[in-house]
């Protein structure tokens, strides 16, 4: 479904990702792991046009996208929630919703505010709230459902769990869970090691800009060596 093919990019003249290549089948949760710098943000934001390449190519559902603005590519399926979330804080929990709505695609989940309402009751208690009114976990919902009104494809979630408390954690965990059973495609920049290794059927780390190792989440989990020598853990 997305496939990154020796991407090279960064910021201004500043490099951070090296030939970098990554696929994403329809229906998996992929992880990418890594230290801070280690660029796994900059590959989701190049993946979804938000960072100019310096070379090589994105492919969205067989489609080159490397080419288009970061909108385009939005109104194609590839659903994008980033780290600092982007609520419109002075629009109610449905206004934000109806900001991101899309038709219904062929071969992706269905959704609509009352299903996302089951997935996360917390908003659904809180319809007409401002976003500038919610905690940071609830605009973190919040951010997840705008984007899954799209009804896309596939989503690149950012470090959705950063800075939660715990139990904030175990729910967004949870949903992540629901939406990957019910086939949802998900690449996922986490640093919360136990819940990213809990919800990924495969793991890319990430080191220096480069693919320094992929491979099933089951094989990190056993072999800590890989932990410690990318993740000083």
């Amino acid at each position: 479904m997305l496939e990154l093919k020796r991407l090279n990019s960064g910021y201004g003249r500043a490099q951070v990702l090296f030939d970098f290549e990554l696929t994403l089948a329809a229906g998996e949760v992929v992880a990418l792991l890594g230290r801070n710098g280690a660029g796994k943000t900059t590959a989701l934001k190049s993946a979804i046009g938000l960072l100019p390449l310096f070379s090589g190519d994105v492919y969205f559902n067989r489609k080159k996208i490397s080419a288009l603005e970061s909108y385009q590519i939005a109104r194609l399926g590839l659903g994008y929630v980033p780290e600092d979330r982007r609520i419109f804080a002075d629009l109610t929990v449905m206004e934000n919703l109806e900001a991101g709505r899309q038709a219904p695609r062929e071969h992706a989940p269905h959704w609509t505010p009352e299903k996302l309402f089951q997935l996360f009751p917390n908003l659904g208690r809180m319809r007409e709230r401002h976003g500038g009114r919610m905690s940071g976990g609830e605009q973190q919902m919040l951010a997840i459902a705008r984007s899954l009104m799209g009804n896309p494809s596939a989503i690149l979630l950012d470090e959705p769990f950063e800075g939660l408390a715990p139990l904030i954690v175990r729910e967004l965990v949870r949903v992540c869970s629901e939406l990957a059973a019910a086939g949802q495609t998900i690449l996922l920049v986490e640093q919360n090691l136990a819940a990213t290794l809990a919800l990924a059927s495969r793991v890319y780390i990430i080191n220096n800009g480069h693919v320094a190792h992929e491979a099933a989440a089951q094989e990190i989990k056993a072999r800590p060596e890989f932990l410690q020598r990318y993740l000083g853990i």
